[in-house]
């Protein structure tokens, strides 16, 4: 290991994906070992650097094809990238190298010597299926069995940026939110903030638009799908009225910077002040 700061950065990492992935199996540690001997260290509990290297495990199912994202840490990470393994009995074997050369290509021209776990597993989901070996396609359904009514999917959205200064594409998340019908807001700054709700199609179509864009670093930081019964509606699942775009004080010597205190509190009084801490990796106050 690097020194005590890469080291710092590695434990919050993997404390803010063990928030994210809290289900059981979600998230594995294999060695639990170096994950104590990463805190002792960052701690001062120990003064030199840990040889081993943490290794943890994060379980994802895209369209209901199970994927294992492996993950190990490297000296200096994350001012290199880490080792990534991804492990999908439904992607061919002539498939994987190309699999793990793109994401890799992607993990260098995004992170940039950041944390970049959350992009990778963000990458994998939307882009496995173009590496997935293609089934047979399923038998017809027979005249006489016809389909049930279809049942909407209600989606929430909550994205993270690197930065939103650019007043093009500040724009255009406020006009595409409100073109596709959605509910939410974007907070500029450093960090962005958006949060959009409604439709699945709607909301896949505005994150299709907005990670086209140019970004130093984006993500879904996380998601929300509830597939509604009979007698729920789109409107009674939003937590939002319409799309804004919101401030919270704004300062630094670019005014780039909110106060993180009022948008805990804006999120609280929606009912969302649990995903305070999926962005940030802190409990809100």
């Amino acid at each position: 290991m690097a020194g005590l700061e890469e080291a710092e950065f590695q434990l919050s990492e993997i404390e803010l994906l063990t928030s994210m992935f809290p289900g059981k199996d979600e998230l594995v540690m294999v060695d639990q070992l170096a994950l104590a001997e990463l805190r002792e260290y960052v701690e001062g509990t120990i003064k030199s650097p840990p040889t081993s290297r943490p290794e943890f495990i994060i379980h994802q199912k895209v369209e209901e094809v199970p994927i294992a994202i492996s993950c190990t840490y490297v000296p200096g990470y994350p001012k290199v990238l880490p080792e990534i393994v991804i492990r999908c009995s439904e992607v061919t074997r002539a498939q994987v190298p190309q699999l793990h050369k793109d994401l890799s290509t992607h993990l260098g021209e995004t992170c940039q010597g950041e944390m970049c776990v959350l992009t990778a597993i963000e990458w994998v989901r939307d882009n496995v299926q173009r590496y997935v070996s293609q089934n047979p396609p399923s038998a017809m359904v027979p005249k006489e069995q016809a389909p049930g009514p279809t049942r909407e999917i209600f989606t929430r959205l909550w994205i993270y940026s690197h930065h939103i200064h650019n007043r093009n594409k500040r724009k255009n998340i406020q006009e595409w939110a409100k073109e596709l019908g959605l509910s939410g807001f974007s907070m500029p700054g450093k960090p962005g903030v958006v949060c959009v709700e409604g439709p699945q199609p709607a909301c896949e179509e505005f994150w299709g638009r907005v990670k086209c864009l140019t970004w130093k670093r984006i993500m879904i930081r996380h998601r929300e799908d509830v597939l509604l019964d009979s007698k729920e509606t789109l409107s009674s699942m939003c937590r939002f009225t319409g799309f804004e775009e919101v401030f919270f004080d704004p300062h630094g010597t670019r005014g780039n910077h909110m106060d993180l205190g009022q948008l805990f509190q804006f999120l609280t009084d929606r009912g969302c002040g649990d995903v305070f801490q999926l962005y940030f990796g802190v409990e809100g106050r």
